[in-house]
């Protein structure tokens, strides 16, 4: 685009021509340095054993290793690398001590009209920071959804509330 040796334009016309800097044109970008690479190694690897590793667990991980990093370095270079953790699921199914096992009710029941048997769930909805709840009633016969509700909180009124 911008001949260095041509006769009649010398290179600061012809970039003013093209509407760009007479440094632009001279700029060769450099890569990255020894030491970013090197941490991008070891935060490939470290990733590879542990994908739900954030900026922050990276950023621990590293300084524990003996690399002086701060969060800033890690996120620009995780960014970099096209590296999205996996964030750890709701931990919702822990039974508290002395947790009450409710007998299954409806063992033997066969469902043969509608409005017999309704049944009720809970999905996490995964956001970019956080979750949804939805909260849908089924009926199980006709396998439709007769009501639902979505919140980010998980609050009991919100469970029960009609």
């Amino acid at each position: 685009m911008i001949e260095p040796r041509h006769p009649d334009l010398s290179v600061g016309k012809q970039c003013s021509l093209l509407s760009i800097s007479r440094s632009s044109f001279y700029y060769t970008p450099k890569g990255e340095s020894e030491m970013n690479l090197a941490l991008m190694r070891q935060i490939d690897e470290q990733f590879l054993e542990a994908p739900f590793f954030g900026v922050r667990q990276m950023t621990w991980h590293l300084k524990n290793e003996g690399h002086p990093v701060n969060e800033k370095r890690v996120r620009r270079l995780m960014r970099l690398m096209g590296l999205m953790p996996i964030y750890q699921k709701p931990n919702t199914s822990r039974p508290a001590k002395g947790h009450k096992i409710w007998p299954y009710l409806l063992k033997g029941l066969r469902v043969e009209r509608p409005n017999q048997v309704w049944a009720s769930d809970i999905t996490y909805l995964p956001m970019r920071r956080g979750f949804l709840y939805l909260v849908a009633i089924m009926d199980w016969f006709t396998r439709k959804v007769l009501a639902w509700r979505i919140s980010n909180t998980l609050e009991a009124d919100f469970c029960v509330e009609g």
